[in-house]
């Protein structure tokens, strides 16, 4: 009896394995939602765009893009995670670096979505690596030469960024910690506001997706020292990368496709399996360089490994930042 018992349950196993090898290999066969705490318009919004675009060719099937900006982050986990969302991979996350670097820490104990319990990585869609510039009649032409300058100052060396407790500014704020540098936030209203303060010369030092410098870097209004990216960057091998100078200091705006938790692991392995096709085609891999834009060929368990270890990272440096300001 109980190896009859055993018969059945395994033959249900196997009956029920092939059931989801089945779903994932129909999936989709209808249209995918994207939800995205990204605004309609800006970079990371249009990287979406143009990975559902060719996804959508690829299965033959429509994307619709959710832009749910605010909070953080958090109003787009949140309809991402609804209790009304399906279990079936038909609704997907487009997560940004600072819901999981930032918001966990400014928002602890209050949040009432669990990110590490609610979904699940797909897989890594792209990062915008975060760059160092510098007004162009500051006298330093790379990174060691910019500490060396902070240093000489009494007062700390002022620096931009595109907002408080945002990816530059925090890029801003671990390059101070690693290399012991004499420099400052200093609040302005978005990149805009201190892009422009850089390139008048009110304050001389900035941390920015490349993207975001794009305008000043063609003007030449502004120097750019290096870039906080693992490696040099594929379109711009003369540019220096930070950890040349001073280690540790990598640090990008990424984005991530998640599924809530629950959907099947086939379909997740055929989305990450389609992703990857996707943003390695050399006509997004082109559109995405002049967005300041760079992959990454990640299973669905090294984009987990990846997300962990960013937030190892700058938990500590947001807490510190909090600390600083007062912040509880």
């Amino acid at each position: 009896m109980f190896r009859t018992t055993i018969k059945f349950a395994c033959a249900l196993a196997t009956l029920a394995a092939a059931g989801l090898a089945a779903q994932a290999q129909d999936y989709p066969s209808r249209p995918v939602t994207f939800i995205t705490p990204a605004a309609a318009g800006n970079s990371p919004d249009v990287v979406t765009r143009i990975v559902a675009d060719r996804l959508s060719q690829m299965w033959k099937q429509q994307i619709v893009i959710l832009n749910r900006p605010g909070a953080g982050g958090l109003i787009a986990a949140q309809a991402a995670a609804a209790p009304g969302v399906e279990k079936d991979g038909y609704t997907l996350y487009m997560t940004q670096a600072s819901t999981y670097t930032v918001l966990p820490v400014m928002q602890e104990g209050k949040m009432n979505v669990n990110l590490q319990t609610a979904f699940a990585p797909v897989g890594m869609v792209g990062e915008q690596p975060i760059a160092v510039a510098v007004n162009k009649d500051v006298p330093v032409s790379n990174v060691k030469e910019l500490i060396a300058h902070a240093a000489k100052n009494k007062d700390p060396m002022l620096f931009g960024a595109t907002n408080r407790g945002g990816q530059a500014h925090l890029t801003g704020e671990l390059f101070r910690n690693r290399a012991k540098a004499n420099i400052s936030f200093v609040h302005a209203a978005g990149a805009t506001a201190s892009l422009n303060d850089v390139i008048a010369g009110r304050i001389p030092l900035m941390f920015e997706g490349l993207a975001g410098l794009s305008p000043a870097i063609q003007s030449n209004s502004v120097k750019v020292l290096a870039v906080a990216a693992l490696k040099r960057l594929p379109n711009r091998p003369d540019l220096p990368t930070i950890a040349e100078t001073v280690p540790g200091v990598v640090s990008s705006g990424w984005i991530v496709l998640m599924a809530p938790a629950g959907v099947p692991d086939a379909i997740i392995r055929k989305v990450n399996a389609d992703l990857r096709k996707v943003v390695a085609m050399p006509e997004v891999q082109e559109r995405f360089h002049t967005l300041g834009t760079y992959t990454r060929d990640l299973t669905p368990e090294q984009t987990g490994e990846f997300m962990r270890n960013e937030e190892k990272l700058w938990w500590p440096i947001v807490r510190e930042v909090n600390k600083a300001q007062g912040v509880k």
